[in-house]
């Protein structure tokens, strides 16, 4: 009798467990919105398709519609960071956007906080590292994230513009072949994946494959490229970050790179600062006056 009542505790155990999974997931506002930037939390879709990405939605006052700016988080091979990270805000960038007329999304990618779920971006071993597959599977979800916004009366239904840093940026660099007509500009901040690798500042795992995959990457590239890095960053210097931008540029892509000043102790992390996003302001500005055209290739007629 013990064995069986046993056996049915452990059956509801697992119904109650498989309930949220069979439930249907819903996507847009979860929350209600702030007095601040009108920060709202939202649910995106994720790659997944039980599970929602979390997201931080920021808007100018009005109705619209506004065009999109979606920000691209960092990531880390750790489990545990991962696990802990918090919701991603890069707030003094957001307001940045936001006071020249964005609505802001930043989403929560799979297998990071809240959002939880299998990390499919992970990039394998440092000496096997598939930096090519890593970057394509953070384009697909900033991808699903960006045309659900897309879709909202009170966004444009062009000229978005994708701003990623670190491994948000190479999946970014990844999504360089969407759309230009949907995607006018991306614009990236040391955008990369194996870099401080074992902890180490200035060691990049198997920096060799970073650099062929950014030249594939920019094979497909149709969408032109800001590329920016601070003086001081230890995860892709200034020297390396150029050679995958010549290697972006090399397999066609287009971008523009440039050199920021040093900001703080780490400049890796200098665009989720006020005094960042100071110092990129000009190259900002620039980025985000480009016409919405897209890029001639070479291969055009």
């Amino acid at each position: 009798m013990r064995l069986l009542t046993t056996i049915a505790l452990l059956s509801l155990l697992a119904l109650l467990m498989a309930s949220p999974v069979c439930a249907q997931v819903t996507f847009g506002p979860s929350g209600e919105e702030g007095e601040q930037l009108r920060r709202q939390e939202w649910l995106v879709p994720s790659p997944d398709t039980d599970i929602a990405a979390h997201a931080l939605l920021f808007r100018p006052a009005g109705a619209g519609p506004f065009r999109l700016a979606v920000i691209a988080h960092a990531s880390t091979q750790n489990v545990l960071r991962r696990a802990q990270m918090p919701q991603p805000e890069y707030r003094p960038l957001a307001a940045y956007l936001v006071a020249r007329g964005f609505a802001v999304l930043v989403p929560q990618r799979l297998g990071h906080g809240a959002t939880a779920g299998r990390y499919v971006e992970d990039q394998g071993g440092c000496d096997e590292a598939d930096y090519a597959r890593s970057g394509r599977a953070t384009a697909e979800q900033i991808r699903l994230a960006l045309d659900h916004l897309l879709k909202q009366d009170f966004i444009r239904k062009e000229a978005a513009i994708v701003i990623g840093h670190s491994a948000g940026g190479w999946g970014a660099l990844a999504l360089a072949n969407a759309d230009p007509k949907a995607i006018s500009a991306i614009t990236v901040f040391a955008p990369g994946r194996g870099g401080h690798a074992n902890d180490e500042p200035n060691k990049i795992c198997a920096p060799h494959t970073l650099l062929a995959a950014a030249a594939e990457f920019g094979q497909a590239a149709r969408i032109p490229v800001t590329w920016l890095v601070a003086a001081n960053d230890s995860y892709f210097s200034p020297a390396f970050s150029k050679s995958l931008a010549d290697a972006f540029r090399g397999g066609g892509g287009k971008a523009d790179f440039r050199i920021l000043p040093a900001v703080g102790g780490e400049g890796h992390w200098l665009i989720e600062s006020e005094a960042g996003v100071k110092a990129a302001s000009s190259e900002l500005a620039r980025a985000l006056a480009q016409p919405a055209t897209p890029m001639k290739r070479r291969d055009d007629r």
